[in-house]
């Protein structure tokens, strides 16, 4: 799942370069999942989702990835719930990123860093989605837990 995909990257490219896989689009702008419903007829093993993380089933996807979503710890609050046990999330963050900070969010869901190269935050999801999360929509953002 790509969260938070505005113009389809980096879905878009794992889609299409992973034909045998499905990859889920979500994007909470309804302009940008238009534009993004226009690439299912050339992908088909593209979905594209209008919606929050927040509001999306839990503990269903392998692995979910976010390019310039939010901060870093925000955006592993997003994404970490939408992970399966034993699934990922993978964040393209900057150099000044608090790893420290990501990993205490991950921490209370249900996650752990992992070895990740350069440019990049691996997260490992080592349990279920805890009570209590995802947060209400806008809570994460306004509230952020590191």
């Amino acid at each position: 799942m790509d969260v938070g995909s505005g113009g389809g990257t980096p879905g878009i490219p794992l889609a299409a370069s992973l034909p045998d896989r499905e990859v889920t689009l979500l994007e909470a702008e309804r302009r940008k999942t238009e534009f993004l419903l226009q690439w299912k007829e050339e992908l088909p093993n593209l979905d594209v989702v209008w919606g929050r993380a927040e509001s999306q089933v839990t503990d269903c996807y392998r692995v979910a990835v976010a390019k310039a979503l939010a901060q870093p710890p925000v955006a592993t609050e997003w994404c970490l719930p939408l992970v399966a046990e034993g699934g990922a999330v993978v964040l393209w963050v900057g150099p000044s990123a608090d790893v420290d900070a990501i990993g205490r969010v991950a921490g209370r869901i249900a996650g752990e860093l992992a070895e990740s190269p350069p440019g990049f935050v691996v997260i490992r999801k080592t349990g279920p989605t805890p009570a209590g999360f995802p947060r209400r929509p806008g809570v994460a953002k306004k509230r952020p837990l590191a």
